[in-house]
C-alpha cells in the first residue's frame, strides 16, 4: 500500500509539473501564433500585393517611357528655317500637263524628317489658288544634312487662246510647318480659266518625282 501511495504521489507531482510546463509553453507559443497570423493576414498579404502592383505599374511606366524615349531619340522633323527651297520647271515635251518641281535641301546641320504633303498656293491675278493633293500614299523621308528631296506640282496648259489666269508667285509651306516661303513661279505664265468647280493644280507627296509630274 505504501508503495502504491508513493507511486500515486509521484505520478501526481509529475502530472502537475507537466501541466505547469504545458501552460508555460502555451503562454509562450500563443503570442507567436498570433503574431504569425497577423503578419500573414496583414503585413505579408499587403506587402506582397503592393509589391506586385507596384511592379506592374513600374513595368508599364518603363514601357511607356521607353517608347516615348525611343520616339524622342529619333530624327526630328525639318523646320522651314533649316530648308533651302527652290522651284524649277520640270515639264517634258509632249506631256499633257505642265509641271514644276519643288526641292527642299537640308541646310540645318542635322538630319531631319519630312513626310506627307507640303502646302502649295499659287498667287494669281484672281487671288490665291490652293493646290489639291494627288492622294498618293506617302511615308516619312529622312533628309540627311546637305541632301535634297523634291515633289511635283502639275497644272493644265492654257491652250484656250486667251490670256487666262496669270500666275505671279508660288507659296510653299513644308509639311507640319506654319512658316511659308514665297518663290518666283518658274512655270508657264498662266492657267486656263476654269468653271470654279475645283482646283486644276495638283501637288504630289514628298519624294514624288517632280520631273514630268507629281506621280
Amino acid at each position: 500500500m505504501r508503495v502504491r501511495k508513493l507511486t500515486f504521489a509521484a505520478l501526481a507531482v509529475a502530472a502537475g509539473l507537466a501541466l505547469t510546463a504545458c501552460n508555460g509553453d502555451g503562454v509562450a507559443v500563443q503570442p507567436d501564433e498570433s503574431s504569425a497570423a497577423s503578419a500573414s493576414s496583414s503585413g505579408g498579404g499587403s506587402g506582397s500585393g503592393g509589391s506586385e502592383q507596384g511592379g506592374e505599374k513600374d513595368s508599364a511606366g518603363e514601357g511607356s517611357t521607353g517608347s516615348g524615349s525611343g520616339a524622342n531619340a529619333g530624327v526630328g522633323k525639318c523646320r522651314t528655317d533649316e530648308l533651302e527651297v527652290t522651284a524649277t520647271d520640270s515639264t517634258i515635251d509632249g506631256d499633257p500637263e505642265r509641271s514644276v518641281a519643288v526641292t527642299f535641301k537640308n541646310g540645318g546641320g542635322r538630319d531631319c524628317s519630312l513626310s506627307g504633303y507640303a502646302g502649295v498656293d499659287l498667287k494669281t491675278s484672281e487671288g490665291d489658288l490652293s493646290a489639291k493633293r494627288s492622294g498618293q500614299d506617302t511615308g516619312p523621308t529622312t533628309l540627311k544634312d546637305g541632301e535634297s528631296v523634291s515633289f511635283g506640282i502639275n497644272y493644265p496648259v492654257n491652250d484656250s487662246g486667251g490670256s487666262g489666269v496669270k500666275i505671279t508667285g508660288l507659296v510653299v509651306t513644308p509639311p507640319d510647318e506654319t512658316k511659308s516661303v514665297t518663290l518666283a513661279w518658274p512655270g508657264a505664265a498662266s492657267l486656263p480659266v476654269t468653271d470654279g468647280s475645283g482646283s486644276a493644280v495638283e501637288v504630289g507627296p514628298i519624294g514624288s518625282a517632280g520631273q514630268g509630274g507629281a506621280s
